[in-house]
């Protein structure tokens, strides 16, 4: 547990006074979207931590509308690329352009040079422009004609697939799954949900003004507040045995080790204590208990365990390996 001294006491405060920003947050992009609840607080973790999300699900369910409203609450520039098969890399982080006049070459930045970026049906793009996503992502910075460009801070990379329409997509390289710190699935509306969005979008000219309810500035305090959430050792343990059960699951007591092809890297860990840090920072707590942990665990592992042709013929998914090894692992 966490000690109550003085300076925990202020951090404490403090947390709950910078989280308050992050509840203004939600509530103006509420007004613009309706539901997908989790997708909002999963921006907010990735936005927290610095981690890029995959967003998983059908056409239709307001997968931009999430990231453009959240832009324009936060003050950010925003970017939408619409990944074809015919992208270049110079799309997307720019390229050198000669001016006759002053014979020379000038670096003409792309549209990567935004905080928010939109990376829509990401798995359509050729090998190449993954890449160049990849560095920008892991590295925060762009190499453009030998010249290394630094990106903006906060920089958050959504990228979106479609799960039902395969016909010219590229697979998304095991490297590149494994930057992204969550793998999101995004569902249909409720039945309730569906009526508020019926009552309030099925007009031809929509009057929804978002209002900026914080900076880029006060993101990056935020974070610095998520770093100094307390882990106990013992849940830092239970991240770790989380994670381990997806490479040595017979250790565990899991007979599953014939389903799974490859566990989750050590990227895990440390996605999984950053994103349960964040999550206790929006519960305006200053220390990580173990159901923060356990809310976020499976948008953290769901990608990065590979499971075999064997668990497929089984219609076993990676989703139900984290979900055993969930249930498995003792709780702190």
């Amino acid at each position: 547990m966490l000690e109550t001294n003085h300076s925990n006491a202020e951090l404490a405060a403090e947390i709950t006074a910078s989280a308050e920003p992050m509840q203004r947050l939600v509530l103006e992009v509420g007004k613009a979207l309706v539901g997908q609840d989790v997708l909002v607080h999963r921006l907010l973790i990735g936005l927290l931590t610095g981690g890029h999300l995959l967003i998983e699900g059908v056409p239709g369910l307001a997968k931009t509308t999430a990231i453009a409203t959240l832009s324009k609450a936060i003050d950010a520039d925003f970017q939408r690329l619409q990944f074809t098969p015919d992208l270049l890399p110079a799309d997307l982080i720019g390229t050198q352009v000669y001016r006759p006049q002053q014979q020379e070459f000038v670096v003409q930045k792309g549209p990567i040079f935004a905080n928010l970026i939109l990376a829509d049906e990401i798995n359509r793009a050729p090998a190449k422009v993954q890449s160049a996503l990849l560095e920008s992502m892991q590295e925060r910075q762009v190499t453009i004609g030998g010249e290394t460009f630094s990106l903006p801070d906060p920089f958050l990379v959504m990228a979106t697939q479609n799960p039902i329409e395969q016909e010219g997509t590229y697979r998304l390289p095991e490297a590149q799954m494994d930057r992204f710190m969550m793998k999101v699935v995004v569902d249909y509306p409720t039945r309730h949900e569906e009526l508020q969005i019926l009552n309030r979008m099925s007009r031809t000219r929509q009057q929804i003004a978002i209002g900026t309810v914080t900076t880029p500035k006060e993101i990056l305090h935020a974070r610095d507040l998520v770093d100094a959430v307390f882990v106990d050792q013992q849940i830092a343990e239970y991240i770790v045995d989380l994670v381990m059960a997806t490479r040595k699951c017979e250790a565990y007591g899991l007979a599953i080790g014939p389903w799974i092809q490859f566990g989750a890297s050590p990227r895990a860990t440390i996605n999984l204590t950053l994103a349960a840090k964040a999550n206790a920072f929006l519960h305006r707590r200053a220390f990580v208990v173990p159901q923060d942990v356990k809310d976020i665990a499976m948008d953290v592992l769901r990608h990065r365990v590979m499971i075999t042709y064997e668990a497929e013929a089984e219609e076993k998914t990676s989703e139900d390996v984290v979900n055993m090894i969930l249930e498995a692992i003792p709780v702190p």
